[in-house]
């Protein structure tokens, strides 16, 4: 068992502060997406150009997540973290000072720079500064601060811009990030830095290139079809980029991302989990919308209200979930957790152009519950299944397997989606349907498969999850018990 002792009040207020600079970055995502109509309108611009002021944040924080990582590893997670929050507040101001969508762009680039390294160290310091047996409950405050940021974002997002402008999304972040700079310095103990070894330049350039060449046409491919040479060659370019990453690392003396990590079944399969976890998440967040305004004639505010039942109820389970995991076998919560998930993604297939309001609300907390058991626990287990040093890579690994996974899962969703509604709107036009009723069978088959998809992801996580060993509670951090 760990020898470091544990000042209660101490680890409470770190967890805080960490807690707050998560809510920050997870707050501009939910807050900034509703607000896009209002920043093309303003800077005269379509929606294929401003919607790089979301993908640009997206794509920056998921190539540099294992950098940053890195970095906390060699100079310690306390200043990379503060480094992150002046970064990220700065940004901030950039943006909402911005007289132009390049400029603005730009900005989001730099405020991703500044989240990347909050999200990358959060868990790392948690850890870090938590007793083993709290790991999980301590790390449940992160899922509680990223919920609550989802459930107001929106709505703050659309109070704001429609009285105090599109700019004041991004200046709210500044006493925010002001107040979490200022807590941060006080409160977070100055982590020893790892030892100064060569950083691995050719291996982070080979990973941030493999992760542009990949995010970067799957963004398009719904646009241009998945046939297009275009998206093709540069998929296959990130694909091979990928493969050099790896071969990079494998040689490396001083790599970024040490493949022996993997080695860990733990670890391996917990992030493989994450990952399919978040696609099927994603799948909802891209796909419900439309299904609420566009086909149901929702406003969007009273749409807003239906789809933050979810995170409402992760908000609730999600620390409750990380009591349990740290007195019991944490793989077993996980898999009952994404058993509820497919559950409720599966209901959501069910979806019909009257479906009442009260059951989709039902099935999105049945989602949530579901999420909010599996998050926690599996997080805690890739954190307790690497040896000190490795702590920010871990945690920098856990927020790229997360970010990717809403990529990934955008890109696919979307694409199914698409090609189903096609599909079926094709096949029908030449019965006897009026224009009304082939959008709407075309849409409601588009969502059954969309869903159904997603499901089956949430399915194929339950068995990953348990097969992927266990962490004995309280155990040892780093000394995992992989008892099958």
């Amino acid at each position: 068992m760990e020898d470091k002792k544990y000042n209660r009040k101490n680890t409470i207020q770190i967890i805080f502060a960490v807690a707050l600079g998560t809510f920050m970055s997870a707050l501009d995502s939910s807050i900034v997406n509703i607000s896009l109509p209002t920043i093309g309108e303003y800077f005269n611009v379509p929606l294929t150009t401003v919607e790089w002021v979301v993908l640009s944040y997206l794509i920056i924080i998921t190539s540099l997540l294992l950098t940053f990582g890195r970095l906390g590893d060699m100079y310690g997670h306390k200043k990379i973290y503060i480094t992150g929050l002046v970064i990220f507040t700065a940004g901030s101001l950039f943006c909402a000072i911005s007289p132009n969508i390049i400029l603005l762009i730009g900005s989001r680039v730099i405020q991703a720079a500044g989240a990347g390294m909050l999200m990358s160290l959060g868990p790392a310091i948690i850890t870090l500064n938590s007793p083993v047996k709290d790991r999980g409950k301590a790390l449940g405050a992160i899922a509680v601060s990223v919920s609550f940021a989802l459930i107001i974002g929106p709505v703050l997002g659309g109070l704001l811009t429609s009285y105090f402008g599109w700019q004041s999304i991004f200046l709210i972040n500044i006493p925010i990030g002001i107040a979490a700079l200022l807590w941060s310095i006080k409160i977070l103990p100055a982590t020893r830095s790892g030892k100064k070894l060569p950083f691995d330049f050719p291996g982070a350039i080979t990973f941030f290139l493999s992760l542009l060449a990949i995010i970067v046409p799957l963004s398009f491919a719904d646009k241009f079809g998945w046939n297009n040479p275009l998206i093709i060659l540069c998929l296959a370019s990130g694909i091979a980029l990928f493969a050099l990453f790896l071969f990079i690392e494998k040689k490396s003396r001083f790599p970024m991302l040490d493949l022996n990590l993997f080695k860990n079944r733990l670890f391996a399969m917990s992030n493989l989990s994450l990952l399919f976890n978040f696609m099927a998440q994603f799948t909802i967040s891209l796909i419900l919308p439309f299904y609420l305004i566009e086909f149901r004639g929702f406003e969007p505010s009273k749409a807003g209200l239906i789809m933050v039942s979810a995170p409402a109820v992760v908000m609730v389970i999600a620390p409750v979930a990380g009591f349990i995991s740290d007195r019991t076998d944490a793989r077993y919560i996980s898999s009952a957790g994404m058993a509820f998930t497919a559950a409720g993604l599966f209901l959501l297939s069910t979806l019909k152009a009257d479906t009442d309001i009260a059951l989709i609300i039902l099935y999105l907390a049945v989602i949530g519950f579901g999420v909010g058991l599996f998050q926690t626990p599996n997080n805690s287990a890739i954190m307790g299944a690497v040896p000190v040093q490795n702590k920010g890579i871990a945690s920098s690994m856990l927020a790229t397997m997360r970010n990717l996974g809403m990529v990934l899962g955008a890109a696919f969703s979307s694409s199914i989606f698409s090609s189903r509604f096609q599909s079926i709107t094709l096949s029908l036009q030449s019965g006897q349907y009026s224009s009304e009723q082939i959008n709407n069978m075309a849409f409601t088959g588009a969502i059954q498969s969309t869903f159904i998809f997603a499901a089956t992801l949430a399915t194929i996580t339950i068995a990953a999850s348990l097969i992927r060993g266990r962490l004995s509670p309280g155990c040892s951090i780093g000394i995992p018990d992989l008892k099958p």
